[in-house]
């Protein structure tokens, strides 16, 4: 999974051989005084509950010591430090029993869909994950397990492989926007003490006298029910790009058969 952004952090900015041996577990063990039991285990699971609870920016080597009563040195004979920690917070939430995407049997649309609902939760789950830009992400074994479920659901879509790149990047991309807009939508509503009815209520006057004014009447001639909050866009949308990818699908379906 890969969110784009500039974001807060930074997944691959640490010292990559290190956090490769660290997810893939060849790196060698704490040898000297370590903590009974800590583990690397239970370091990572500190850190997502620190993020999960006050977002990225209340992450620190400090910050998880203390939530662990121990000492911050402790934590340096498991992980060298936070940018490391970090990739191996981002592969932990992958894995299949935090992020259970269940595609069945039906075919890539399905294991599409599923696919966008699980990260859809995945990012309500893990809030902080859209304030990580993962633009190059280090690819441990819960990414890969997860990437080659959904490869081979949807190699029957019979694209090109940059082009089946290419869907899981698109499909990524429209959840993590969606995801983003409702968390914006959440922090608004927290921070200004507004539900969203009564922050649309105090705008109506003026709405209903720009309305009125002949200015707007594409705008004026919109039905009742068009910011009905009870519209489910992000289904939609998705449904749409699968409506796309089937029309694709089918024409290079075509071509070949010509």
């Amino acid at each position: 999974m890969s969110s784009g952004g500039s974001g807060t952090e930074t997944s691959g900015s640490g010292d990559i051989a290190r956090t490769l041996d660290l997810l893939w577990g060849t790196g060698q063990r704490p040898s000297r005084g370590p903590k009974p039991g800590l583990t690397l285990e239970r370091i990572v699971e500190a850190a997502i509950e620190v993020a999960d609870r006050d977002g990225i920016g209340a992450l620190s080597m400090r910050r998880i010591a203390t939530e662990l009563g121990t000492g911050t040195m402790s934590l340096y004979r498991y992980v060298p430090g936070k940018a490391e920690l970090l990739d191996l917070m981002l592969d932990r939430v992958q894995r299949p029993a935090e992020n259970p995407a269940d595609p069945g049997d039906g075919g890539w649309r399905p294991a599409l869909e599923a696919l966008a609902r699980a990260t859809l939760a995945l990012y309500r789950r893990h809030p902080w994950l859209l304030e990580v830009n993962q633009s190059r992400p280090i690819l441990g074994p819960s990414a890969l397990d997860g990437m080659e479920k959904v490869f081979s659901r949807i190699k029957p879509m019979r694209l090109s492989d940059p082009e089946l790149l290419s869907v899981i990047v698109m499909i990524d991309g429209y959840v993590a926007g969606a995801a983003r807009t409702q968390l914006y939508q959440e922090q608004a509503e927290h921070s200004s003490g507004l539900t969203d009815a009564e922050f649309w209520e105090a705008q109506r006057p003026a709405l209903e006298k720009a309305m009125s004014s002949g200015r707007y009447p594409v705008m004026a001639g919109l039905s009742e029910d068009t910011f009905d909050a009870g519209f489910d866009h992000f289904e939609f949308g998705l449904q749409r790009i699968l409506d796309g990818l089937e029309v694709h699908v089918a024409r290079r379906a075509a071509e070949e058969g010509r």
